[in-house]
């Protein structure tokens, strides 16, 4: 089995590559939603009483509310790419294939649809810890990110 770990610095220049082309993708996704979600808020702020508490108080929702949906939408555009990159035959995402890396199982194996799924999850996981979870890769014995670990992966140089 390959045992030519990806180091930290190859798996930081892959994401920002990755974080790049998903920009792009949401841009198109989001800025149609975010102009219709704006032209919908400034039309009800016409007509509303900003003196009325309540009338307030429904606007902030609606705005939370919206951007909790975009938020969400986010997310599972994201797991989704690099579920369905890191899973696919190529067992890269576009940043990792510049690279020369591809995600593998703990024997070497290409991912199945749920492992990729469950480390891209877990990559949520990894952001909340306030990136430790990523940086932990930098100290690793096999380079593995919190995400790693938890879904049983690896992230190997071709």
């Amino acid at each position: 089995m390959n045992t030519n770990y990806a180091g930290f610095g190859q798996r930081l220049v892959a994401i920002i590559i990755d974080v790049i082309i998903i920009g792009v993708v949401q841009s198109f996704v989001f800025v149609p939603i975010l102009a219709a979600a704006g032209l919908g808020f400034a039309s009800g702020a016409e007509n509303m009483d900003f003196s009325d508490p309540d009338q307030a108080a429904g606007m902030i929702g609606a705005i939370m509310a919206a951007a909790g949906g975009v938020w969400l939408l986010a997310i599972i555009i994201q797991v989704l790419y690099f579920t369905f990159m890191e899973s696919s035959k190529m067992q890269a995402t576009v940043g990792k294939l510049a690279l020369g890396l591809k995600v593998t199982d703990l024997q070497g194996n290409k991912l199945d649809f749920t492992k990729a799924l469950i480390r891209n999850l877990s990559r949520i996981l990894s952001n909340f810890t306030m990136l430790i979870g990523y940086i932990i890769a930098a100290f690793t014995e096999k380079k593995q990110a919190l995400h790693d670990i938890i879904a049983g992966t690896l992230v190997l140089k071709k």
